[in-house]
């Protein structure tokens, strides 16, 4: 699982598969995300859809869920992008999880691989 994930934006390698974990809490603890969705979505630079991945939920009252990244996800050209995740609470209510910075959209950046 070959990928990076930090504050700004997620890094993988083309043609590989990435794991992103997310765990949602308060300050009392995890976080119930029962009937909730996760939702991911990458974009090109002129705003174009690239592709949409469901999140999964692990342990909904723990508030564990996933996103995996395939093979066929990551086969974008080299270069960057745009991304970020959503949460839809079962109430209705939606909230962008990432990246945390309102002012900010996040990067999806694809680098080179040698072995096809």
């Amino acid at each position: 699982m070959a990928g990076i994930l930090n504050s700004r934006g997620i890094t993988v390698r083309k043609g590989d598969s990435f794991a992103i974990a997310i765990r949602f809490k308060t300050e009392d603890g995890a976080l119930d995300i029962s009937g909730a969705t996760i939702k991911m979505d990458v974009k090109d630079m002129d705003n174009k859809l690239l592709f949409s991945k469901a999140g999964q939920i692990t342990d909904a009252i723990n508030g564990l869920a996933g996103i995996e990244l395939t093979p066929q996800d990551t086969k974008l050209d080299e270069g960057d992008y745009k991304t970020d995740i959503q949460i839809t609470y079962a109430n209705g209510q939606v909230h962008t999880i990432f990246p945390q910075d309102i002012n900010k959209v996040a990067y999806f950046r694809v680098t080179s691989q040698v072995t096809e």
